[in-house]
């Protein structure tokens, strides 16, 4: 209860289901703390489930890419508008926005000069790229929930009040995973060598690096033919595009998977995987990887030039150093990747070595997050 007894009420707001997860840990943190506590705002299912009231389908706000939110402008617009309109007419103790900055940091802002105490949750990508944004940032909330520790301290140096609160997925996934029924289920053995294939989840990846990284599996099979390699598609439509991709290559042992892309980092032994969020759980799975990329070359010109990280891949950001090969652009060739794949067969004390680097990492964020950004949210309400 809030000091004149009324239940606290939060404002709250996500646009994808990876922020639906976290509002649920989130919230089920803060109910066990404060009882008849009320959150409203956009919810997903997992947060609706706990009570969250959404004033407006999640689906709405998960937009991707560069062509379909500029199409979506003025509902998305207008989503905001009525948003900023009812938490003005009746303030909510805190308004919590979770990912989506784009959509949330400009509400935030809004909220912020009414007088309602804000806070964002997950972190923009402001340390590497488009700095300048830190100062809207610092208009917009009044604290900030990383879940990656050189984040928080991008923050501190930039003097934003900011709690590093660790990352769910390090607290979901055990220190030691075992992937035995896994393979059995897969009808691979134990003694079986893997190489799980993670070309990316959009449409633009799949074309680019879809046909790079087959042509990588088949480098690596001509020289060890006792290899096998699974192969991830984030939905439908990635299957169907991989599956049309694979009839170039008839010769490959390839278990496609539809939308499993844990089970095939688990079953692996090592990783060939786009740049990206993925890179994270398959470092919490302790696998050994080769991390690639393709632009295109205006926008990869545009885009490293931006950059102000020597380093793209969350191991080595993590780290601080290289941990594992990031081999981008004109250097990604299928000999350079699957060199790279091959060195960890071939010496196995550089896998062992880096399995240990991951468990010190995974343990560095392995922080309890929703009860931790609990923390931090109670703190500011009182």
């Amino acid at each position: 209860m809030s000091e004149n007894n009324k239940p606290v009420r939060i404002g709250i707001v996500v646009g994808e289901a990876s922020g639906d997860i976290l509002g649920a840990g989130l919230i089920d943190s803060l109910q066990k703390r404060l009882p008849g506590i009320q959150f409203e705002g956009i919810a997903g299912p997992r947060m609706q489930a706990l009570g969250a009231k959404s004033l407006f389908p999640m689906e709405r706000l998960s937009v991707m890419g560069l062509v379909e939110p500029l199409k979506r402008l003025p509902e998305l617009l207008k989503i905001r508008r009525t948003l900023r309109e009812h938490f003005t007419e009746n303030p909510p103790d805190l308004f919590i926005g979770i990912d989506s900055p784009d959509f949330n940091l400009s509400l935030e802002e809004s909220l912020k000069a009414e007088g309602v105490r804000t806070v964002h949750y997950v972190s923009p990508s402001v340390w590497a790229w488009r700095q300048g944004r830190i100062k809207k940032i610092a208009r917009a909330i009044d604290h900030m929930l990383t879940l990656l520790p050189f984040e928080a301290a991008f923050y501190r140096e930039n003097h934003v009040p900011v709690t590093f609160v660790g990352h769910p997925l390090a607290d979901d996934i055990p220190l030691q995973v075992s992937n035995v029924a896994e393979r059995k289920e897969l009808g691979l053995t134990v003694d079986d060598r893997v190489i799980a294939l993670l070309p990316g989840s959009r449409g633009g990846e799949v074309r680019l690096l879809g046909p790079l990284f087959l042509q990588t599996a088949r480098w690596c099979y001509q020289r060890h033919p006792d290899l096998k390699f699974v192969l991830p598609a984030a939905n439908e439509q990635r299957l169907a595009e991989l599956r049309e991709q694979l009839k170039d290559f008839p010769e490959l042992p390839v278990t496609i998977l539809e939308g499993d892309s844990h089970k095939a980092l688990s079953v692996s032994d090592a990783v060939l995987i786009a740049s990206g969020t993925a890179t994270l759980e398959t470092m919490l799975l302790k696998k050994p990887m080769v991390v690639a990329y393709k632009l295109g070359k205006i926008t990869y010109a545009i885009v490293s030039r931006m950059l102000h990280t020597p380093w793209v891949s969350l191991p080595n950001l993590l780290a601080q150093r290289e941990l594992v090969p990031e081999i981008l652009q004109s250097d990604a060739t299928p000999e350079n990747l699957g060199a790279a794949l091959m060195r960890y067969f071939e010496d196995p004390l550089l896998g062992d070595q880096l399995q240990r680097e991951f468990d010190d990492l995974h343990q560095q964020l392995r922080r309890n997050a929703s009860e931790r950004a609990a923390d931090a949210i109670c703190a500011l309400l009182k």
